[in-house]
């Protein structure tokens, strides 16, 4: 250790120790409880607190990381046999052989930028640092052993010592010239021995980072970077988790290929890994803006939907009117409950969308809603549907060193998240049937090279398509769209966007256009007041999405059954959509529908909004008339009225199978 010298290691591994045993006694405690004494156990310190104890151990670590995460690692060993000795007799304490120290940075100085780059923007000025690097996990490798420490005793003075393995080097043990022991006399020994039963093992693990695309500046190719995971750190990530890596920048030579010049690739090697996938959803919420919906729907209890109407406003609000639309992408978006039976089954929380455009009148803002809605997603994928491939889509077999491995596909890099799809018709014939088993059983079973697995893929699929030539009203979906009767009954609305030529709808949205270059020029600040903003609507979904989890009342229970079996016996035309699959689809709508009006139970005004939405993705068996074209959908003045007229009309519609309905449903309205 070239920058550490004789009277400094001690020093500094006595501050370590004693560090350790003040800050963090009960991690090691836990550690040495524990029963197991082979296992490699972490030991998580936060860094901001180092500094504020001792901030020159602070900057030893992150200047050289390399020798100093190594005496850390020997300080928790120095500390538990400590711990251990003053434990009492009747606590069962087992000595531990490795103990690793991991490093979180979050909330440190380490964060700024240039401790914290983008993975495109490492250069060689960051090797040999404590580094931090934030991506997407985009292939993880299997486990692998590797030699991470041999033994080795001097010939001529029995000197004892160390060597590690450099990676620089393909994990090859460089003898060192004479032997290094520090004495008065020096030994200047050249022979060296290495000692048996002293070869430490590690588990290896290689994954590769891909930096988030979200962060990209114009024109720019998202980077990768490799990644090496050691002992505890290993098989904790999957493909598709965001994660931040802390760790040291280093290299490897490039593998020998015939006329490839060899080069040194970059790698990390990780000391402290966190993933972000779980934390985003509540770590964006505090107290007073939770406190700031409460209150939005308290001045809204007398008119709900007027305040579900002001919510939708903000959804892409560059584009006029679409009030179906909007509202579709928001219960999309938020989704139903997650259902598991007795036997483990479980029944999808998740709602699929599909959006099919005028092929003639083209810009019904279809990729519009596409974006925005990959905005208001924590964790969203895009692509096309002429760029992607069954295996783009899924999970692709890659050969790496010889070896196979499985590479994500966009639906499990959305995995907990949203996929958009664009373009959905371009997409092959075979392509479009791989994703059947995705949006249904929220699973992708894969056999491929030999690796036999299933994948997860628990995603929201948003797709965005046109008709096959001019769209005929009297035909079924199906046929329109040339998309097979079962992919179509897995999409829980299917919103077919008509342009009829209506001058005033053209009117009206010509001089909200118009009106937009005005608002531009700094009169925006009254008019959006009420808008709620991009942040703000995240923030909401993500709320009511941990929060609520709403249950069906008898009165919702009632419509929906109706709604469903009025559908059955009229499918004559568009038998693709009336299926079990439907009444599933009705049931998450009207969860999600509940959580959207902040509520923990699924009334009838829910079951109704959940039918306007299926109704308007009928074209054909549509119980109601009234009901018009999605894409001339406005937003109206008395939302409250306007829906007590149209539950009158559903209600009247359902009593023809159930006249219970009508004493119960339509005494409000005597």
């Amino acid at each position: 250790m070239d920058s550490c010298n004789e009277e400094e290691v001690p020093m500094r591994l006595h501050s370590a120790v004693e560090y350790l045993l003040h800050s963090h006694s009960d991690q090691l405690r836990s550690i040495i409880l524990s029963p197991d004494p082979k296992l490699h156990y972490p030991l998580f310190v936060d860094y901001a607190e180092l500094m504020d104890a001792d901030p020159p151990l602070a900057r030893l670590v992150f200047a050289n990381p390399t020798d100093y995460l190594r005496f850390f690692d020997q300080a928790a060993i120095l500390a538990h046999k400590r711990v251990l000795k003053d434990m009492v007799s009747h606590e069962k304490g087992v000595e531990k052989k490795f103990i690793h120290v991991r490093f979180n940075v979050c909330g440190s100085p380490l964060e700024f930028p240039e401790t914290f780059p983008t993975i495109g923007r490492v250069r060689v000025k960051h090797r040999g640092i404590l580094l931090t690097l934030k991506g997407t996990v985009i292939r993880s490798g299997a486990v692998k052993m590797y030699e991470g420490q041999r033994t080795y005793q001097c010939k001529k003075c029995k000197h004892m010592f160390p060597l590690y393995p450099e990676l620089e080097t393909r994990n090859s043990i460089t003898l060192p010239s004479i032997c290094p022991s520090q004495r008065s006399n020096p030994c200047e020994g050249t022979k060296f021995l290495c000692v048996e039963n002293t070869t430490v093992c590690h588990d290896y693990q290689e994954i590769k980072l891909q930096e988030s695309t979200q962060v990209l500046g114009v024109g720019v190719i998202p980077r990768l970077i490799l990644v090496i995971l050691q002992d505890d750190l290993v098989d904790i990530v999957k493909a598709g988790d965001d994660v931040i890596i802390t760790g040291i920048l280093t290299a490897k030579w490039s593998p020998d290929l015939k006329d490839v010049r060899c080069d040194l690739d970059p790698i990390l090697i990780a000391n402290h890994v966190r993933k972000t996938n779980e934390m985003k959803l509540e770590i964006d919420i505090p107290d007073d803006v939770a406190m700031k919906f409460k209150q939005f729907w308290l001045d809204f209890r007398d008119t709900p939907l007027k305040g579900r109407n002001t919510i939708l406003q903000g959804i892409c609000p560059q584009v006029f009117g679409l009030f179906t639309v909007k509202l579709a992408v928001a219960l999309t978006l938020i989704g139903g409950v997650q259902h598991v039976d007795a036997s483990g089954t479980k029944i999808r929380g998740e709602s699929h969308l599909l959006l099919v455009g005028d092929p003639v009148f083209t810009g019904t803002g279809k990729s519009q809603f596409l974006k925005f809605a990959a905005k208001l997603s924590n964790r969203s994928v895009i692509t096309t549907g002429l760029g992607s491939t069954s295996a783009g889509l899924t999970v692709t077999a890659v050969k790496d060193g010889g070896e196979w491995m499985l590479e994500a596909g966009a639906l499990v890099l959305a995995d907990g998240g949203l996929c958009c799809i664009d373009e959905f018709d371009s997409m092959r014939e075979h392509d479009r049937a791989t994703i059947h088993e995705a949006m249904e059983q929220q699973t992708i079973s894969v056999a491929k090279a030999g690796l036999v697995t299933t994948l997860s893929t628990r995603t929201i699929v948003f797709g965005a398509t046109n008709p096959k030539g001019h769209y005929d009203p009297d035909q079924p979906l199906s046929v329109n769209t040339a998309l097979s009767g079962p992919l179509l009954s897995r999409f829980d609305i299917v919103l077919v966007l008509l342009d009829t030529k209506n001058p005033e709808w053209d009117a009206v949205v010509s001089s909200h256009i118009l009106g937009e270059g005005e608002y531009g020029n700094g009169k925006q600040d009254e008019d959006l007041a009420n808008i709620w903003s991009l942040s703000i609507l995240r923030r909401y979904i993500g709320y009511v999405k941990n929060h609520f989890k709403p249950v069906l009342t008898k009165e919702a229970e009632k419509v929906i059954s109706s709604y469903y079996q009025l559908q059955r016996r009229s499918a004559t035309h568009n038998a693709a959509r009336t299926t079990v699959r439907m009444l599933e689809s009705l049931i998450r709508l009207a969860q999600a529908h509940a959580r959207l009006m902040f509520r923990n139970e699924v009334t009838r005004l829910d079951a109704i909004a959940a039918i306007l939405c299926i109704e308007s993705s009928m074209t054909i068996s549509a119980i109601i008339d009234s009901i018009g074209n999605a894409l001339h959908s406005n937003f109206t003045e008395n939302p409250d009225e306007e829906y007590a007229k149209q539950e009158k009309l559903i209600l009247e519609k359902l009593s023809l199978i159930d006249e219970s309905l009508e004493s119960n449903g339509l005494e409000g309205f005597n």
